[in-house]
């Protein structure tokens, strides 16, 4: 039987990496890194990123990286339009890095329905610090890219991912991030044939909207 095709919906963080490295192993041909941007195309929704860093990831992997952009508002419309034109490709599976967040898979379970795609989730109800110590284990390299002020402060910005970091998060954040304490960039590992150039520019701190907590968030300002 042929590989299922598939794309991946790509934040450019170690959960989509990891994710990403096992769908491969698992037989996936995956097409498309799938990556949302804001409005302006200026960086990534959810770890903003500036779209050069995707790309670069992307040339490092292989595979071919497909954007798009949207508020928040109309986020879902614009995603589930990009997936459709996905399976008109002949993608028929659509791969998530979340790992434990059920409405998170809610949605995208019925994103990829209203496509015809089938979510597939490598890393769903897997031990958190056990993914935080495979990831690491397996020898990729990433570094914190946004921190929720409420939890970490800015000099955890540009710090490595690694077990030293690990054993220096509060007890209060989870080892993978994963109710938003922190975002990671991933720059170098197993599946990228070359590393990622990246450099730290500066920090930067910015309050979302209040409708979401006024909720301070401490921002790595990356360039190539």
């Amino acid at each position: 039987m042929s590989a299922p095709e598939a794309f991946f919906s790509w934040s450019g963080g170690k959960d989509s990496c990891l994710a990403l490295h096992r769908a491969l192993t698992q037989g996936y041909a995956v097409r498309y890194l799938l990556a949302m941007l804001d409005e302006n195309g200026a960086s990534s929704r959810s770890h903003g990123l500036p779209p050069a860093l995707l790309q670069a990831q992307a040339d490092a992997l292989g595979i071919a990286l497909v954007s798009a952009r949207a508020g928040w508002e109309s986020y879902e419309s614009v995603f589930t339009a990009q997936l459709q034109r996905f399976a008109a490709d002949g993608i028929t599976h659509g791969v998530f890095g979340d790992i434990d967040l059920q409405a998170h898979r809610d949605w995208e379970e019925k994103v990829c329905a209203a496509a015809g795609l089938e979510a597939v989730l490598p890393l769903w109800q897997q031990p958190r610090l056990a993914l935080a110590h495979e990831f690491i284990a397996l020898g990729y390299r990433a570094i914190l890219v946004c921190v929720d002020g409420r939890h970490l402060g800015p000099e955890f910005v540009g710090r490595e991912y690694d077990l030293a970091l690990l054993d220096d998060l509060p007890r209060d954040v989870d080892a993978c991030g994963e109710n938003g304490e922190f975002h990671t960039f991933v720059y170098a590992g197993p599946r990228f044939t070359r590393p990622v150039p990246w450099r730290l520019a500066g920090v930067e701190t910015i309050t979302g909207p209040a409708r979401y907590g006024s909720t301070p968030y401490h921002l790595a300002r990356l360039t190539g």
